[in-house]
């Protein structure tokens, strides 16, 4: 069932009120692929009465005063993305376009969503239930972090909004233990995946560098950011506590992840998977298209690139739902109106690590000293793609699916580093499961860019492709590999996207389409990368293109048809270690929108 979002809906269920009110940034798409619905139906599932109201106009108290006041917590979240990448290309223009918008038109997000929300309440609500903030925003800027779209540090978001509490990570455990001691009055402080502002630090807990030192010192900065990454393992970290002034922030250890049992009750849940009627009617919502008839096997990343949140946000670690689960959700949608026998997607954060494990990992937690996949794989990793084969085959034999694609990236090296079931698996992928091209995403060919992201070397690669193509033509298939590059990351030079324009237009014998420029997300070790102007892990000094026209350049360098432009001296000296500075980005101001009197939902 919809969660309510109107007055009449919660009259309709018998309700006198609502135990929990979720506001977010996007419109209200009950999917288990949307992080407010799975914790609004988690929340329904143990009792609890939640209503949920979508993209609230800040600038009135129409929408955020349509259900009422909680009587247990407002539940805060920027939505799937978040909002300053929703809003901003990496070179600072205003995107006109939101996927998870009714309609497409980027109108109705606010520049920093979570703090916009979080004031929107309390100056609507005196003296209100608790605010408690989660999703990706917030899980990212818990602590001090360095703000690329300001070009400065920030406190951690609780300061900011003066919410009572933050949940990071996916959350569904802390949420529903936060509500239940809510209910009896128990205190919550010692809730796994918690944040809160107290006024002395728990004993036993690491304290980082207080925010004046990092505010003031890059390397006190690192110090902290180092200690903060190394803290979220669920195993073995300890809390984390930073102050500010007088004030401590307490970050909990983390929340224990989801057993593969928990997992599938999670997405066994009554999902509409679709847009709530009360939000429809405003227009179409793109997203849509692309999660209703996807399946999500598993959460979490082995691969820890140093530009992505995956890591920081879902774990290091890897946990997936049962076969059974998962090809009884894709009959589930065979079932479905609009359902034309094609699965679009089958995967997850990297489509090939599912029942992947380390049991290292699960017993002593995650290795602080090293990766799990680069320089090179772990031999602790099990990369064994035998459980993703029996599951595309079983998916295979659903009555009702004519295609069941994989849409999601695929990790190459995983795929070769597997002797016993990885070229098979590929065989089973290029011959079942690709819509005409498949996903990888090499980023760059540079030895010392790729190191400066975390990723696997060329070799791989060009390996991967020849296995690729042979089997596309025993398959008797045209078919591509899409190749997903960034341009700008820390490290990488103008001479360096010379390099990656003649390998692909030689070795790879294309003109790259999925170039990306590097945006600096918070809590991200580039990120950390872009600010310092150093590699965090050998201390020594990186390059890092800062001005907004030049990093622009770098991705034109790759996309531009004809010949490459020359090399200038300037950019062959960068590529050698020769440091320039460059001012910060700033946003472009975003264009004023023309009132009509009327409330916008």
């Amino acid at each position: 069932m919809f969660i309510p979002t109107t007055p009449k809906e919660v009259q309709h269920l018998g309700w006198a009120g609502l135990d929990v009110i979720l506001v977010t940034g996007d419109s209200y798409i009950d999917s288990p692929a949307v992080g407010v619905s799975v914790i609004g139906q988690v929340l329904l599932a143990d009792g609890f009465r939640v209503g949920i109201i979508a993209q609230p106009d800040v600038g009135s108290a129409g929408d955020i005063s349509r259900l009422g006041e909680p009587e247990l917590f407002w539940g805060v979240t920027g939505g799937c993305i978040d909002s300053l990448v929703a809003n901003y290309t990496a070179t600072g223009k205003w995107r006109k376009k939101d996927d998870y918008t009714p309609g497409g038109r980027n109108e109705k997000r606010p520049d920093r969503a979570v703090i916009a929300y979080a004031n929107l309440i309390r100056r609507h609500f005196k003296g209100t239930a608790p605010i408690v903030l989660g999703g990706i925003e917030a899980s990212l800027r818990r602590i001090a972090h360095y703000d690329f779209w300001s070009n400065r540090l920030r406190r951690s978001i609780l300061l900011d909004t003066k919410a009572d509490y933050l949940l990071y990570g996916m959350a569904e455990r802390s949420v529903r233990e936060l509500a239940a001691n809510l209910r009896s009055g128990k205190p919550c402080s010692a809730i796994r995946g918690l944040c809160y502002m107290d006024h002395a630090a728990p004993g036993g807990y690491t304290e980082l560098p207080a925010w004046e030192q990092v505010r003031d010192s890059r390397k006190a900065f690192t110090e902290m950011f180092l200690q903060f990454y190394h803290g979220n393992d669920p195993v073995s970290s300890k809390g984390l506590c930073q102050r500010y002034d007088k004030r401590y922030l307490v970050q909990n250890p983390p929340a224990m992840p989801l057993e593969s049992a928990e997992l599938d009750r999670v997405y066994a849940l009554p999902y509409e998977r679709g847009l709530h009627p009360f939000y429809a009617r405003e227009g179409k919502v793109r997203a849509l298209d692309t999660i209703r008839f996807s399946v999500t096997t598993h959460r979490g990343c082995f691969g820890e690139c140093h530009f992505c949140a995956i890591s920081m946000h879902q774990g290091r670690g890897v946990q997936w739902r049962s076969r059974k689960s998962i090809v009884s959700e894709v009959a589930h949608l065979t079932g479905l109106p609009d359902f034309k026998g094609i699965v679009q997607d089958i995967g997850g954060p990297t489509a090939n690590m599912y029942g992947l494990d380390c049991r290292r990992r699960r017993e002593k937690g995650s290795c602080r000293h090293r990766k799990c996949l680069v320089p090179e794989i772990c031999r602790h990793l099990d990369c064994d793609h035998g459980e993703q084969r029996r599951l595309l085959r079983e998916i295979r034999r659903v009555p009702g699916v004519r295609h069941a694609f994989i849409a999601s990236g695929i990790r190459h090296d995983l795929i070769l580093q597997d002797s016993k079931n990885g070229r098979a698996y590929l065989r089973d992928v290029v011959f079942h499961h690709t819509s005409g091209q498949m996903k990888i995403a090499p980023e760059h060919i540079e030895h010392r860019v790729l190191k400066a992201m975390g990723k696997p070397g060329q070799a791989s690669l060009l390996e991967f492709r020849h296995a690729f193509q042979k089997l596309s033509r025993q398959a008797g298939k045209k078919q591509f590999l899409t190749y997903y590059f960034m341009a700008a990351h820390p490290g990488c030079t103008e001479a360096d996207m010379h390099a990656l324009r003649e390998f692909t237009r030689k070795q790879l014998q294309l003109s790259p389409e999925q170039v990306q420029v590097f945006t600096p997300t918070p809590s991200t070790i580039a990120g950390l990368m872009y600010y310092t102007e150093t590699d965090p892990f050998s201390g020594e000094k990186l390059f890092v293109e800062k001005d907004r026209r030049r990093r622009e350049e770098q991705k034109r360098i790759l996309v531009a048809k004809g010949a490459p432009a020359g090399v200038r001296n300037k950019d062959k000296k960068a590529a050698v270690g020769i440091d320039r500075r460059r001012p910060g980005l700033k946003p472009k101001r975003r264009p004023k929108k023309r009132r009509s009197g009327k409330t916008q939902r």
